[in-house]
């Protein structure tokens, strides 16, 4: 599962929050664009879902979701493979379960 098709699962929820990300490893160029609209006051998640186009691999990469300046939603990729998800909303988490059935609570 990629970046972009998490974002667009998170519906509305994910739209209106400002995110920021970082990359422990730079796997492509639109990494290093991604975590320069990270600086400072962040990026709208239309702009993060311009850059998260298909075919971009991310390698230990974490978006954070804020509501204003509150932390709501952080989304961890470990080695292109798996996501852990964590929000404030369980609403967010029981959507995500519903369309990822083979999903696990840690």
């Amino acid at each position: 599962m990629t970046l972009a098709e998490l974002l667009v699962r998170l519906g509305s929820f994910g739209l209106d929050l400002t995110w920021r990300v970082e990359f422990d490893e730079i796997v492509d160029p639109r990494c290093v664009e991604m975590e320069r609209r990270s600086a400072n006051a962040g990026m709208d998640a239309l702009t993060l879902l311009s850059l998260t186009t298909p075919f971009l691999q991310l390698i230990d990469a974490k978006a954070r979701g804020f509501a204003e300046d509150k932390l709501v939603l952080v989304l961890t990729e470990f080695d292109s493979s798996s996501w852990d998800v964590r929000a404030v909303d369980e609403r967010v988490l029981s959507e995500l379960r519903h369309h990822y059935p083979g999903a696990e609570d840690l």
